[in-house]
């Protein structure tokens, strides 16, 4: 097959302003690809951030200690007042057998 002389610089004429235009356009779609990836997996945060959530973290780990707390005595509570009124149960059925 024989290519006519005039297609050669017709073709080079368009071949060079494609791959001006398309190289850079190349790059910053590899570029956003590159730094979504990195973006995603490891978000970055202000350090200020980062010690206001530790703040947080330590002040709801007090909150769940003393909440368990408070339910501890409500349980010893709770048993000390079923053991009083079991006893007054027998004694009060003590006393009416005899």
């Amino acid at each position: 097959m024989r290519i006519p002389g005039e297609l050669i610089p017709i073709v080079l004429f368009t071949m060079v302003p494609i791959t001006m235009i398309g190289v850079p356009i190349a790059r910053a779609i590899a570029r956003r690809i590159e730094h979504g990836v990195r973006g995603s997996s490891a978000p970055s945060l202000p350090n200020d951030v980062g010690d206001r959530l530790e703040r947080m973290e330590q002040a709801i780990d007090a909150i769940a200690v003393e909440v368990e707390r408070i339910a501890e005595g409500q349980r010893f509570t709770s048993k000390l007042l079923a053991a009083r009124e079991d006893a007054g149960r027998s004694s009060a059925l003590a006393r009416a057998t005899d």
